[in-house]
């Protein structure tokens, strides 16, 4: 049964129970209203996938509550990573790192990585508190326009999900920047979104942009770097730099 809450104890206790059942939820966050579900379980975030009507060759970002929990998560933090983390966390920044394998994720065709955001919204983070890391995508339909309402977010994915909680409209898509150290240790940005790279070559001067091939130059503002349908950070680059980007939500 698909129950609808506000950001209130109850609302946070009945996600952290959906959650812990393995179901999907929905949740406001610092851009678009996001999808979310275990990430170390596969039936989970393949209800998750189902209900956007997409394939595990675009598997969902993470989102964590605090940037110290990021160390846990991958197998390697580089300098920069870190650096990158502790000037723009909480907010619109996505990192793909190694995952740590031991984990377990279960997040899709990843190729070993996992892209990692901290949402800078108070609600979100109070119940990633609670749950622990999530998988999240954009709370909309596979190639639909993201929601930024609750209300949207049920009209597109209904008694796919079993708990809403309403935090009340969203900016909407302001896609967060995605930078690769899972190949690189300098850091490459597959995408520019609110932090420029300029902005970003303030804290760690050696982050860059990926090499051009005469075959298909790189443009880090076209959206086959990135996915569109993600909002929840407009992001979906959850982990595959080729299948990219994540939540921005």
């Amino acid at each position: 049964m698909t129950t609808e809450f506000q950001l209130t104890e109850e609302g946070f206790e009945a996600a952290v129970a959906a959650v812990a059942e393995g179901a999907a939820i929905v949740l406001p966050t610092d851009t678009v209203y996001g999808i979310g579900a275990d990430p170390f379980s596969e039936p989970a975030v393949q209800g998750l996938l189902a209900a956007k009507q997409r394939g595990s060759d675009m598997p969902p970002p993470v989102l964590i509550a605090e940037r110290s929990m990021l160390r846990a998560l991958v197998a390697h933090v580089p300098a920069g990573a870190k650096e990158l983390a502790a000037a723009f966390w909480p907010g619109p920044l996505t990192l793909i790192l190694k995952e740590q394998k031991s984990l377990g994720f279960h997040l899709g065709e990843t190729g070993g990585t996992v892209a990692i955001r901290v949402p800078d919204h108070d609600g979100a983070r109070e119940l990633l508190r609670r749950t622990g890391p999530l998988a999240v995508s954009s709370a909309n339909l596979s190639g639909q326009p993201a929601a930024t309402n609750c209300t949207d977010a049920r009209a597109q994915l209904g008694d796919s999900v079993a708990v809403y909680l309403d935090g009340g409209d969203t900016p909407g898509m302001v896609p967060s920047t995605i930078v690769d150290f899972s190949g690189d240790e300098g850091g490459v940005v597959l995408r520019e979104g609110v932090l420029s790279l300029e902005r970003l070559r303030e804290v760690v001067d050696t982050v860059r942009r990926p090499d051009p091939t005469p075959e298909a130059p790189v443009d880090a503002s076209d959206e086959a770097v990135g996915d569109a349908d993600a909002s929840v950070e407009g992001e979906e680059a959850a982990g595959a730099p080729a299948a990219e980007p994540a939540p921005d939500a």
